[in-house]
Parts: structure tokens; C-alpha cells; sequence
């Protein structure tokens, strides 16, 4: 048996990191082991850990006390089973930790996919506990590893949001303000909200001075503001602002400039990870945590299990192939290398049209 090598992350200073190398496993009745043979990293895994404690984040792939395994998307390979349903050589897509493989516990198993089901998994969202078995979907789909990876938990999060923005009627929102635009999940939603015009609302994406040009490429936004420049939106108009940066100074700027008109304020991602907070005391709507998984849960019920799922699934194959032309795909490998683009994407510092791919 092999060592497994994985990336801890300091839970305490995010910034710092340790490379391990531990025995593998014996499987027990209904487990496989998965070799990762590779995964995304993007701002959203930040938001993985930053929210590891309040959302169950870390509590997916334990580690020891003070350490997190944060989760990331990738594709591995089954080199071992103990479930009499899934065999090796079998290729999977799902939640996996920053490892050189993963012991799974099968529970219901179709044709494309299974649920994981290892006790201390059971309360937590039942979207992080699918497992899409490749070979049972279709050619074109399994054509899309590196995609898959890097834009579509991002983009089904851009339609889930969408689809409670829609659901709401926008709350009677006649513009909606997307703060962070350059993020995948910002720029996705932003798309899916501009394929509505000319009935949708207006859409206004706040950036950077230094991704602005890669927004503007992406021609998702009626308006393209900078950081800085929140009294340039209409203030007389009713508006949903969807936060993606999480900085509760820019959340403030702009609730104190609205007002009463700020009709919807949901918190969603966190690329501002240092100035989060909720700020308290604003005019307007209060601002709220986004929690796609909620959402899902809802359109369940409604729709039937896995309709919403699938709707968001077919956009974010759409929105893949369109973001493919203007992000570049890198793969590096290796610990130290993952550490230094970790820190990097803590720091703000990965332009957005570079696409991460990783491997221990």
C-alpha cells in the first residue's frame, strides 16, 4: 500500500498550509478508494473555507484538530472497491479533498451517478454528496473533465441564483448590481440575466480597474463599474445586489446610497474574503447568505428531485463552452505549487481568464 499525499489548510490563518503523506486505508463494506487525478481550484474554494465553519464546509474530509481539507471539484478514477456497483477503472466527477485519493462510501447507486453516504456526511447538503459516474452520461458531457472542474459547480450556483432571483419576481428589482463580476459565478449569473433582455432587468457588474477589459470581452453587463464608483448607480430605481466579493464596504456603500430602494442584498461569494462581515444597521433590504442547496431543495419539491439540478446543468455546459474562448486552461501539480496558487487566489492576484488545474 502507497502513501496518500494531501494538503492541509490552517483553519486559523488560511495563508498557511502543510503537505502530508499518511498510510492508506483498509475499505470497509460499501467503500471505494479514488484516485484524484485532478481538480479545480478557484475563488470558490476560498469561500469553501472561509464559510467551512458556519456551512459544514470542513466537515466533509476531516482532518486534525486545527487543519481543514478544503474541498475542491475534480475527476478521479476508482482503484479499488468494496461496493459490488461501482468497479474499478470506473471515472467519477465530484467533491473531493486536496488529495492524492479519496476513500468514498457508496450508498444509492444509478446509472450516472451515486450518493455518498459515510455517516458523518448525512446531514450535510445532499448536492456535495453526488457523484457523477462518467461513463453513463453522454459523449459530449464526458468531453468536458477540465470544464466541468473549473466552471459548472460555479455556473449551477450562477443558474440556482438566477432561478431565485426569477422565482422572486427580482423583488420588484428593475436592475440588478453584481458585485465581483469577474468571478465565474458573478459573470454566470450575469449572462443568464442579460439573455433576458429586453424584459429582464439592468444589469451592473462592479470590478477591478485591472479586469474590466475581461469583462467587458464577456459582454454580460449593461454597465461596468469600478470599485469606488457606487453613486454612479440610478439610486431611484429598485435594486437586488447580489454579492459576490462579501466586502461589507462596498455592501455599506452601496445600501447607504440606495436606500429603501435596495429591495434584495444576497451575500454569496467571498473574493473580498478580508473585509467580510455582515454590516449591520443598513437601509434597505437586509442583506442575506445565499445558500444555493436551499434553493435546490425548494425547486425539489415543487419541480421533482433533480429537475432543478438538471436545468442548471444543461446552462452550465452552455456557459462552459461560451467562457472556454476567453479563459486559459494551467495545470500545475505537486504541493508546493497548489500552496503558492491557493495564497495567490486568497490574495486576489489569479486574473480571472486563467483556469486552474491541479494534481498531487
Amino acid at each position: 500500500m502507497s502513501d496518500i499525499k494531501e494538503l492541509l489548510v490552517n483553519r486559523s490563518d488560511y495563508r498557511k498550509t502543510r503537505a502530508i503523506e499518511r498510510p492508506q486505508e483498509i475499505l470497509a463494506p460499501r467503500q471505494i478508494r479514488v484516485a484524484v487525478e485532478k481538480f479545480a481550484i478557484t475563488s470558490n474554494n476560498v469561500s469553501y473555507a472561509v464559510s467551512g465553519d458556519a456551512i459544514g464546509y470542513w466537515r466533509f474530509f476531516p482532518a486534525e484538530e486545527g487543519w481543514g481539507k478544503v474541498p475542491v471539484w475534480g475527476i478521479g478514477k476508482v482503484v479499488e472497491s468494496q461496493a459490488d456497483s461501482i468497479k474499478v477503472g470506473e471515472k467519477l466527477y465530484g467533491y473531493f479533498p486536496m488529495s492524492s485519493e479519496a476513500v468514498l462510501t457508496v450508498g444509492k447507486v444509478s446509472d450516472d451517478s451515486f450518493m455518498e453516504a459515510s455517516p458523518h456526511r448525512a446531514d450535510l447538503a445532499a448536492v456535495y454528496n453526488n457523484y457523477r459516474r462518467l461513463a453513463g452520461e453522454p459523449e459530449d458531457m464526458q468531453a468536458l473533465e477540465d470544464e466541468r472542474c473549473l466552471y459548472f459547480p460555479l455556473f449551477i450556483t450562477s443558474y440556482v441564483l438566477y432561478d431565485y432571483l426569477t422565482d422572486n419576481d427580482y423583488f420588484g428589482a428593475k436592475q440588478v448590481v453584481i458585485g465581483s463580476v469577474s468571478s465565474k459565478t458573478a459573470f454566470g449569473l450575469a449572462q443568464l440575466l442579460h439573455e433576458d433582455r429586453p424584459d429582464g432587468p439592468r444589469v451592473i457588474g462592479f470590478t477591478s480597474p485591472g479586469n474590466r477589459a475581461f469583462v467587458e470581452s464577456l459582454n454580460c453587463c449593461d454597465d461596468i463599474l469600478l470599485y469606488g464608483e457606487e453613486a454612479a448607480v440610478d439610486a431611484s430605481v429598485k435594486t437586488a445586489y447580489v454579492d459576490m466579493s462579501g466586502n461589507r464596504e462596498l455592501t455599506g456603500k452601496l445600501h447607504r446610497h440606495l436606500g429603501d430602494n435596495m429591495v434584495e442584498s444576497c451575500m454569496v461569494g467571498a473574493t473580498h474574503w478580508e473585509k467580510r462581515g455582515v454590516a449591520k444597521d443598513l437601509p434597505g433590504a437586509k442583506p442575506t447568505f445565499f445558500f444555493a442547496p436551499a434553493q435546490i431543495a425548494k425547486r425539489n419539491k415543487e419541480w421533482g428531485p433533480g429537475v432543478l439540478y438538471n436545468k442548471a446543468g444543461e446552462a452550465s455546459a452552455r456557459l462552459a463552452r461560451s467562457a472556454a474562448s476567453e479563459i486559459t486552461v494551467e495545470r500545475i501539480s505537486g504541493a508546493d505549487a497548489i500552496s503558492d496558487t491557493w495564497r495567490d487566489f486568497l490574495d486576489n492576484k489569479v486574473a480571472p481568464s486563467r483556469g486552474i488545474m491541479a494534481s498531487l
